[in-house]
């Protein structure tokens, strides 16, 4: 194999700007996701069924429908319709963050269910209302047991904003494919690209290990 080490170097710049760019709509990412996940997930806790109805569509179709799907869909039909115009950038966070609102429902709602109805009901006995309970009682506690699988999730929303280059996000995967393209070579740019992304992941993973550690001490 011809490993191409000046390809590598001239296409250097184009892959820090697309790794920075990947990092950028994974945060984005993470922190509206699991912002909008945390109001989903309480949403579909209702004890009123008709009010939490449509808590459950909304996961049911963001994680019964494939993100490719949801990424064109968004970029080509719903960006415009707001902003007249399309955007690669806000279209990739957009996606990013609803569809990682729908897992993270899912693991905040398990979290906060996992934890024993005598706390709430010890909490409400001392004076506190519900949402006091909740924020410096349940919540504490759940987030705990739910470090483990919000990681995974973040870690797979790292990997799925390379599905950002199908609308031209210039990322780390477009510059990949750019670099195939120009040079008509898979193994630099494919090989480069899934290193990079190895580290960002591997980076994720033992900065929460670290956490999930620190908070098992207290």
């Amino acid at each position: 194999m011809d490993f191409r080490w000046d390809l590598l170097a001239e296409y250097g710049p184009f892959f820090v700007k697309g790794t920075l760019l990947t990092i950028g709509l994974s945060l984005a990412g993470i922190l509206l996701g699991t912002i909008l996940g945390l109001f989903i997930g309480l949403g579909k806790m209702l004890k009123k069924k008709v009010y939490a109805l449509p808590f459950r569509w909304y996961i049911t179709f963001f994680r019964g429908t494939p993100f490719m799907v949801q990424i064109l869909l968004i970029h080509f039909a719903v960006v415009p319709l707001f902003l007249g115009e399309t955007n690669a950038i806000t279209a990739a966070i957009l996606t990013l963050s609803l569809n990682a609102a729908a897992y993270i429902a899912e693991i905040l709602r398990a979290g906060i269910q996992s934890i024993d109805k005598g706390q709430m009901e010890a909490a409400r006995s001392l004076g506190m209302n519900h949402v006091q309970a909740m924020r410096y009682i349940i919540l504490p506690q759940a987030f705990k047991r739910m470090i483990p699988p919000l990681g995974n999730e973040f870690i797979v929303l790292i990997k799925e904003s390379s599905l950002a280059a199908l609308i031209a996000a210039p990322e780390l995967m477009y510059w990949g494919r750019a670099m195939q393209g120009q040079y008509y070579r898979v193994w630099e740019p494919y090989l480069t690209t899934a290193l990079i992304y190895l580290v960002l992941t591997l980076s994720l993973s033992y900065l929460l290990s670290r956490l999930e550690r620190r908070l098992a001490t207290e």
